[in-house]
């Protein structure tokens, strides 16, 4: 059995030379997390990982092995994205290598799986967004801001009813 050990959570904002497109900001933001434990494999990495975005209403989801020079083994994440008609990577993660613990004095039998994870790609899907640049920067549609919920993570907004009149007593 795992037995899980400190859990570190953020959410950072992000600058990178990236090329824009549709799917692509060079400032975006990242949720990142690590959890460090005994006996902790890739199914647990996925689990938190399904777990994070099934709670966001998001099933649809794939990993495809990858490198990363800090984590061994590395997985993309992507979920499916209906207005594109094409998966999108939503996220990376992996099981830090061991000479990357060894420095901070954490025993040999403890793994610290981690991940950093997309905000606004998954907004996108969420909200049914075919362009990322219309969720973050100066092209956005403050008419569709004001539209939409600020947030409707698995959250169903109250119907309209009309107020009832208040009872004397």
């Amino acid at each position: 059995y795992a037995s899980f050990g400190p859990r570190y959570f953020s959410i950072d904002r992000v600058f990178r030379n990236e090329t824009l497109d549709a799917t692509h900001l060079a400032e975006f933001h990242q949720i990142e997390g690590l959890v460090a434990g005994r006996n902790l494999s890739l199914a647990h990495l996925k689990g938190i990982i399904h777990q994070f975005f099934k709670r966001m209403g998001m099933t649809q989801l794939r990993f495809k092995p990858a490198h990363n020079p800090y984590t061994e083994p590395s997985m993309e994440i992507f979920s499916y994205h209906p207005g594109l008609k094409r998966w999108v990577e939503i996220g990376n993660s992996g099981i830090f290598r061991p000479e990357m613990l060894r420095p901070m004095g954490l025993p040999e039998d403890v793994q610290v799986i981690a991940w950093g994870l997309s905000l606004e790609r998954p907004a996108m899907i969420m909200y049914g967004v075919k362009n990322i640049r219309d969720l973050f920067g100066h092209k956005v549609d403050i008419e569709s801001v004001r539209r939409n919920p600020i947030c409707r993570m698995g959250w169903e907004a109250p119907a309209e009813s009309k107020a009832e009149e208040p009872v004397a007593g």
